[in-house]
């Protein structure tokens, strides 16, 4: 909070769900794909790091958290990254041990019959070259723009990356009427 003495700040809280593991007050943690650098006019996504000092889950204090639930992880970051949802999208876990970060996804999809949230019942055309797509991989939300797409297996490029491990599936919609429309899913080759 503003005018909050310096003896007493407190680093950034990020919240989330254990899909994996446990995490332990004093583990060490990767955060990916991180936070955007602007460096000789390029920018690049840099992993952040910290340790945990606190966890909270079911209302309360804990010394560990283990997988299902809500859980939310005090660490030593500067609290400017986690503020108003800043880290929405990325993923925690222990240092070395998370899936790498992708800036192009190459994805099995598997496409709808018809649109999802329309009046009308519109049939899904295949997806093409340059068509840009709305991707939900986990909690990260990114455009991707189509670069090669070969029957069902479609390659993209990302304009934010995304840290997920092959396997994970992806919500694919695209832009019907003015409004982004779920056409289908792909499951990262």
């Amino acid at each position: 909070k503003p005018g909050t003495p310096i003896e007493k700040l407190e680093g950034g809280v990020i919240g989330g769900t254990i899909l994996q593991g446990k995490f332990a007050v004093g583990d060490e943690i990767e955060i990916r794909p991180g936070v955007i650098l602007e460096k000789e006019g390029k920018s690049n996504y840099n992993p952040l790091f910290s340790q945990i000092v606190s966890l909270h889950a079911g209302g309360r204090s804990v010394n560990d958290a283990h997988c299902g639930g809500l859980v939310g992880v005090g660490t030593l970051l500067d609290p400017s990254f986690s503020k108003a949802d800043g880290l929405t999208g990325n993923i925690a876990g222990k240092s070395g041990m998370l899936p790498p970060t992708l800036s192009e996804l190459t994805l099995e999809t598997n496409i709808l019959e018809r649109v999802v949230g329309t009046k009308e019942l519109l049939k899904v055309e295949e997806i093409g070259i340059n068509e840009n797509l709305l991707l939900h991989v986990g909690a990260a939300i990114t455009l991707g723009k189509v670069v090669s797409a070969k029957g069902n297996i479609v390659t993209l490029k990302l304009t934010r990356p995304v840290c997920a491990q092959k396997g994970s599936r992806v919500a694919l919609s695209r832009k019907i009427a003015g409004r982004w429309r779920l056409i289908g899913y792909g499951m990262i080759q």
